[in-house]
């Protein structure tokens, strides 16, 4: 049950949650600007994900009803709160994919960690890029590294990467866990800043089950028709990709702009 109405209409299925939010929206127009540099990117990122983050928990974390005795209480037997929060034995975990979604990581690991039980809140780390050919077209992704700290079992796994451009990454992050961690993972929840049309369609192809929160829709590269219509009403003609997979009209490459490297 989502309790933000701020929500995009589509046709693209239940899993699929794009925020409409005009605050939000502001702040990352003004991230994909060619003028905003560090350390202000970084800023941006890091407040996006912190309203992203609250996002997620509200929506798909467990709650239970609570009794808390306030410090009124030594002085007034009134001095009691009940009302619904997180159920704070929650098992979570935070999957850093390097280098863009190292940041985005950080700021999930620290608020989960101050929300639920920390004993019960990790953070694993994925090196993983993007494979290309001779033409610079984007043909697969290499992991070519990882630090995965236990099982993922009855754990909500979130994987905080800001851009959702062809879904290769996180198809091959999630591939990576079911074949070989140990554990059923309660749910698989992907948080982007923007995600594109070919994205939604990979991630329907190979994981289904997949729950997705992202802040943006880009599909710039659409037909008119599919433009016109209700996002996901033509999902075989929306695109938000170049010729080389960089999401159009996208924010650039935030891997590298967050770490002002550009190779």
């Amino acid at each position: 049950m989502q309790t933000n109405t701020g929500y995009l209409e589509h046709k693209y299925g239940d899993n699929y949650h794009i925020l409409d939010d005009v605050f939000l929206h502001s702040h990352l127009a003004n991230l994909s600007k060619d003028k905003t540099k560090q350390p202000v990117i970084n800023y941006i990122v890091a407040a996006l994900y912190t309203h992203l983050i609250k996002e997620v928990i509200n929506n798909e974390f467990p709650q239970k009803q609570d009794t808390v005795r306030t410090r009124m209480a030594n002085i007034d037997e009134r001095g009691y709160w009940t009302g619904r929060v997180v159920e704070p034995e929650t098992r979570a975990i935070v999957v850093d994919i390097a280098r863009a979604g190292t940041l985005p990581g950080e700021i999930c690991f620290k608020t989960l960690n101050q929300t639920l039980n920390p004993d019960l809140v990790r953070q694993d780390h994925l090196y993983m890029a993007r494979k290309t050919d001779e033409n610079n077209q984007v043909v697969g992704v290499t992991l070519s590294g990882s630090k995965i700290g236990g099982d993922v079992d009855e754990a909500i796994v979130l994987i905080p990467d800001p851009m959702g451009a062809t879904g290769g990454s996180i198809s091959k992050a999630i591939n990576h866990y079911k074949e070989t961690v140990k554990g059923k993972a309660l749910k698989f929840i992907t948080m982007h800043l923007i995600v594109t049309p070919d994205y939604i369609k990979r991630i329907k192809q190979d994981h289904p089950e997949l729950i997705v929160y992202g802040l943006r829709l880009d599909r710039g590269a659409s037909s008119e028709a599919a433009l016109r219509a209700q996002p996901g009403e033509l999902l075989e003609e929306e695109s938000g990709l170049t010729d080389h997979q960089y999401i159009l009209p996208g924010a650039g490459g935030l891997g590298e702009i967050m770490n002002n490297s550009f190779c």
